[in-house]
């Protein structure tokens, strides 16, 4: 072997354990930052206590969980006259995770002298005061309006969509995590006291959005066992029902993911005309539990579980979904000619419409 060839081996051979190298410093560095910030969330749900944002000291913020430089950026950004008037303004703080916030928010105290407070008004005042206080009203009203949601219409809190929460007043992430909160759960948001739950939502929000929310009404149950929420256990203890229907029922059921009407149970071979006849008079069904797709980024696979869907349909979906980016409404799935009007009448309760960028229709427009 000649000499040039052994020195272009050894060169080679430097160069694979110098890239070896750093690629192992790499993925050291990313695993640490992943475990100092799990152990960060993990620290934040271990030793919470009550803390007003506008007073916490540096150690105190180290003993809820933040990390050091996350602490010393609240302090200089508050040393620089920042007051906090409404938790929610904590989560905008850089190095503040959703995770963090979400666990921090039942701990959060905003002191009254922290507060906005609206200008008091004397019965003897002059007429420069009284200009005075007018534009001191109008510049508090302005600012309590650009954190308190302004809805013109009333609307239902279980369709509602990201895009139309920023509309009224709603920052992408307190929209977010409102709808979040709200599918995260089998029933939804059904009243203001769950609402006020949400962490997203301050108790000056839920007070704006009172009067113009619809939360779904469930059906009376009237004695009759509710097919969504009642187990194969349940379901035998209905006359006309048997095991091996009760077990269909289930099965169907967490591939709709869940019934909207007992009319579907019809839709099973082994529920014939007489039987459902029958147990149709003993059920009944919550069309509020149960859950749906999103569309715009569900996968094939997820879609192709769903029994109302279809091969063909499927394809169709993912082809125009790489070119138009998603949909906004059933109205649009109709016209794309995905489904008919038939078939989306059963569909229809099943899908929800994620977010997509607000300019990509206007740039494929």
């Amino acid at each position: 072997m000649r000499r040039s060839e052994v020195v272009s081996i050894l060169i080679l051979v430097v160069m694979v354990l110098a890239i070896t190298a750093v690629t192992m410093l790499g993925n050291r560095k990313e695993y640490s930052a992943i475990e100092s910030q799990t152990a960060v969330e993990q620290k934040t749900t271990n030793t919470l206590f009550t803390f007003d944002p506008n007073t916490v000291t540096y150690d105190e913020l180290l003993a809820l969980g933040f990390e050091k430089q996350t602490a010393v950026t609240l302090l200089k950004y508050r040393s620089r006259g920042k007051v906090f008037e409404i938790a929610e303004e904590l989560a905008l703080c850089y190095g503040v995770t959703d995770s963090m916030f979400k666990a921090l928010r039942p701990y959060i105290t905003i002191g009254e002298e922290f507060k906005p407070k609206p200008i008091v008004y004397h019965s003897k005042t002059t007429a420069k005061s009284d200009s005075l206080r007018t534009v001191r009203q109008q510049q508090w009203e302005a600012k309590i309006s650009k954190r308190t949601p302004h809805p013109k219409e009333r609307f239902r809190i279980d369709t509602v969509g990201i895009a139309y929460l920023q509309s009224i007043g709603f920052t992408y992430r307190q929209a977010e995590g409102l709808i979040e909160y709200r599918d995260s759960g089998a029933e939804g948001i059904r009243n203001m006291a769950e609402l006020s739950d949400c962490w997203a939502v301050s108790v000056e929000m839920a007070d704006s959005l009172a009067r113009y929310i619809i939360f779904p009404e469930p059906k009376p149950h009237n004695g009759k066992i509710e097919i969504n929420s009642a187990d194969s256990a349940t379901l035998v203890t209905i006359r006309g029902i048997g095991p091996t229907t009760a077990g269909a029922i289930v099965r169907y059921r967490d591939l709709l993911g869940g019934y909207v009407s007992i009319d579907q149970l019809s839709e099973l071979k082994c529920v014939t005309n007489e039987n459902f006849a029958l147990f149709s008079k003993q059920i009944c069904c919550d069309s509020c539990v149960f859950s749906k797709i999103d569309i715009n980024f569900a996968t094939a696979s997820e879609l192709e579980l769903h029994p109302y869907m279809t091969r063909k349909a499927i394809k169709r979906i993912i082809q125009l979904r790489k070119s138009k980016g998603g949909w906004k409404s059933i109205e649009e799935i109709v016209s794309d000619d995905i489904f008919t009007e038939e078939q989306v009448v059963s569909l229809a309760p099943y899908l929800h419409f994620g977010t997509i960028p607000l300019d990509f229709f206007d740039e494929n427009n």
